[in-house]
Parts: structure tokens; C-alpha cells; sequence
């Protein structure tokens, strides 16, 4: 049953409640007691006073009233006080300690204090009559009649704090617990694919806050899966192009309607929409296990000079024949990283596959390496289209430009910039896009120098 909410927060009350009774009590039992004593002590020193002028005439042998003696020792014996009068040469009286006699006899009043009466302890007071030894002492018991009171009553606090806190704990826990009920059905239904649940942000702050959570992520769960949605569609477009390329010529082989002449080039054709629809396959492959995380990385020292040099002759003769000029700017020396130049020439190779598809004939494509005081820079630059300032914002997202460009210009699947921002990331680097100086985009990975041996 402590498993509820509404039970725990019962007993929470339940508890504080009775916490809050026993500190009253050790807090207010002792205030309670001094004050109590203190007005009791003072009460006796007044009655003490009153019947000592009261009791006055009586040892001055002058007229008194004995109604008024009388009265007044009823009236203090109903509240359980005992009057002692003191004569003078009185060496003792009965049940009345020495001390207090001998006080009364020297002509000095008595204090109020505890002391022992016929066996009992009490509080005495008393007041000499005169300079003759004559006197008046009073003995009442102890006060205890506050503290039974406030302990009574103490009892009586207890039970209502146990009674309010078994009767607020639920209706407390109730109030508490709609909102955390709100948020779980609202889960489940997100869970079934609902994206249109969405939170009333009434209540406290903190009700409000997690509302406004959940209806971010509602929002965010269809703006993703939105975005999953179109890349599905673009990637099954970009896989079905090559495919109906490589039917086609293959109906066309079976048929026999390509001759002799024809064949090696309708092979060529469809090898290399193979390979195109081989290199789609890798980069999805490689793109769902960079995010989940699980793509090796081998970091060695690589000298980036001699990486990007070998990349330019691996591509040289591709853009050679695509009709664009290719240039390097290379340092004269060795720029040593620690990073992993499979992953390295991957990003290169991405960068340059998307510069191939899009910059225009005879316009350059630049491979560049360039050191600061702790960084070094590679950039691939083009003489493309280029990117808007608002493209710059979406360059790495998947997909994004490739929606964006269908059908203005020549895009491709939209995975190669992502792929290399995720490479980038894993492998300790910075990815950025900008406008090239050639007139199309540059592309800038930034490393952190490495010192060689």
C-alpha cells in the first residue's frame, strides 16, 4: 500500500503532524511549567501579604472581624492552602519546618520556596507581623494542574493532526498525482503513435513545466518523424533510379535487343549504376552506425600533407575526365594529426563526390590544406552554385538540401554531408560550410595539431 502516492503522502502528513505536537510539547511543557510556578509563587507571596493585614488586629489585641478571618481562611483552603499563624516565644508549630518559624520569630519575612510541610513538599510563604515574632505562613501544593491541562491537551492535538493528516494526505496526493496521471496516458499515447496529444499547462509552475515538455516532445517526435518520412521518400528515389537504369538494360540484354556492338557499353552502364547504387548502400550503412555509435575508429599520427596529396592523384584523372580542373594548395612539410585516415579519406571522397555532381565544366575544384599556430584546416573548395546563407544553416542536416534543390538542380541522396559532419564529430574534428572564394561552397574540416616524434 506505501507504494501509492496518495498513501505516502498520507503518512508524510501523518508524520509531520505528530512531529509538529511533540516539539510543541518539548518546547511548550517547560515554558508552560515556569510560567506556571511563577504565577503560583507570586499568587502565594499576594495571599500571603492579604491575610498577614487580615491577621494583623488578631496579634495587636485590637477590634477585628472574625467573619473576615474566617472567609478568607475557608476561601484559601478551598484552593488547598494552609494558613500557619506564628505567635510569639513559639519555639516551633507543628508540621512547619524550623527555619520558616525561626524567620517569623526573628521578624523576617519568608521567601517563597519549596520546602516540606507535614511530610509533603510545598510551597511556603510567610510574613512577620510586627517586631514582636509573631506571623503568618502559608503552604499550598506544588502547581500541577497547568501541566495536566496542557498535556490533555497535547493528546487532544495529537489526534487532530493524525485525523487531518489521514484526511488531507489523499486529497493532497490526488491533486499531486493528476498531472503525473495526465503525462503517463499522455506517453501512451505517444507510444501508439498519437502526435496529437498535447498538455493543458494549468496548475504550478512546475505542473506547467512538464506540460509544456511533453508538448515539445510531441512536437519534436512529429517533426522527426516529418523529416524521416522525406528522407525515406528521397533515398527510395535515389535507389530506384539506378535500379530502373540496370533493369532496363538488362530487359534490353535478355531481349536481344542490344547487339554485339552495344553490349560492353550497356555493361559499362550498368556497372557503374551498381557501384553508384553500391556507394548509397555503404553511406546509409555507414550514417545508421555512426549514430549508433558503433563505428570503429582506428586514431593513428597521419601526416594530412601526404593524405591529401594522395587523394588528389586518386581523383585526378575522374575530374580530368568530368571536365573540371583540379588544384592543391599543400604545405611543403609534413602536417602531422592524430585521426583516422580511412574515416579521413572518406569525408574527402564525400566532399568531393558532391562537388563532382554539381559544379559546372571547366570551373575548379580545390583541395587545400592550411596550419595555424595549433590547427590545421582542410578545405575542399568548388566553383559551383555554391550555398545561400540560409543553406549554410541546414548544409549538414540530412536531407535538407536535397529537398530543398529537387528538381533545380542535380542533388543527389542528401547522406554525404551528414555523413561527413558525423565522421567529423567522431573523429575529434570541426566541420563547417562558407561561401569559396572560387564562387561556390567551401567545405572546412579543422584538426588539432599533433606534434611528431
Amino acid at each position: 500500500m506505501l507504494r501509492s502516492l496518495a498513501a505516502r503522502t498520507a503518512l508524510v502528513t501523518c508524520v509531520v503532524a505528530v512531529m509538529s505536537v511533540l516539539v510543541t510539547a518539548a518546547v511548550g511543557i517547560p515554558l508552560t511549567a515556569t510560567q506556571a510556578n511563577k504565577a503560583a509563587r507570586q499568587r502565594l507571596a499576594d495571599d500571603t501579604a492579604l491575610t498577614a493585614e487580615l491577621m494583623r488586629p488578631r496579634f495587636n489585641n485590637t477590634p477585628r472581624n472574625t467573619n473576615d478571618e474566617e472567609a478568607v481562611v475557608k476561601r484559601l483552603g478551598s484552593r488547598g492552602i494552609e494558613v500557619y499563624l506564628i505567635r510569639a516565644g513559639q519555639p516551633s508549630r507543628a508540621g512547619l519546618p524550623a527555619g520558616v518559624v525561626k524567620l517569623i520569630a526573628a521578624g523576617r519575612n519568608v521567601e517563597v520556596h519549596l520546602a516540606r510541610v507535614d511530610g509533603r513538599v510545598q510551597l511556603v510563604s510567610g510574613q512577620a507581623i510586627g517586631k514582636g515574632g509573631n506571623g503568618v505562613v502559608l503552604a499550598e501544593p506544588p502547581p500541577g494542574g497547568a501541566l495536566a491541562r496542557f498535556a490533555g491537551q497535547l493528546w487532544i492535538a495529537l489526534l487532530a493532526g493524525l485525523a487531518a493528516g489521514l484526511i488531507a494526505g489523499p486529497l493532497l496526493a490526488r491533486r499531486i498525482a493528476r498531472p503525473i496521471r495526465n503525462v503517463a496516458a499522455a506517453a501512451k499515447r505517444l507510444g501508439a503513435g498519437d502526435r496529437t496529444v498535447t498538455l493543458s499547462p494549468d496548475g504550478p509552475t512546475e505542473v506547467a513545466e512538464l506540460a509544456h515538455a511533453v508538448n515539445g516532445l510531441t512536437a519534436a517526435l512529429a517533426t522527426s518523424e516529418g523529416r524521416e518520412r522525406e528522407f525515406l521518400l528521397s533515398v527510395s528515389h535515389e535507389l530506384r533510379t539506378p535500379l530502373t537504369t540496370i533493369r532496363g538494360y538488362a530487359e534490353a540484354l535478355a531481349d536481344g535487343v542490344v547487339g554485339e556492338e552495344g553490349a560492353q557499353r550497356a555493361g559499362q552502364t550498368v556497372l557503374d549504376e551498381a557501384e553508384r547504387l553500391d556507394r548509397l548502400i555503404a553511406d546509409l550503412l555507414v550514417l545508421a552506425r555512426l549514430e549508433a555509435a558503433d563505428l570503429p575508429i582506428e586514431m593513428v599520427e597521419v601526416d594530412l600533407t601526404a593524405l591529401l596529396a594522395t587523394a588528389a592523384e586518386a581523383w585526378g584523372g575522374r575530374i580530368a575526365a568530368a571536365g573540371l580542373v583540379l588544384r592543391t594548395e599543400l604545405p611543403p612539410y609534413a602536417v602531422p594529426v592524430l585521426t583516422d585516415p580511412g574515416r579521413i579519406r572518406q569525408i574527402i571522397d564525400g566532399l568531393l563526390e558532391n562537388a563532382l555532381r554539381v559544379v559546372p565544366a571547366q570551373a575548379p575544384v580545390v583541395l587545400a590544406l592550411h596550419t595555424g599556430p595549433s590547427t590545421a584546416r582542410l578545405e575542399v573548395r568548388d566553383g559551383g552554385p555554391g550555398f545561400t546563407d540560409e543553406d549554410l544553416a541546414v548544409a549538414f542536416e540530412r536531407g535538407a538540401l536535397s529537398r530543398r534543390y529537387q528538381g533545380v538542380r542535380k542533388v543527389g541522396s542528401g547522406l554525404g554531408l551528414a555523413l561527413a559532419a558525423r565522421l567529423s564529430g567522431r573523429l575529434g574534428a570541426q566541420i563547417a560550410a562558407g561561401h569559396a572564394p572560387e564562387g561556390g561552397a567551401k567545405f572546412t574540416v579543422t584538426f588539432r595539431l599533433r606534434t611528431m616524434p
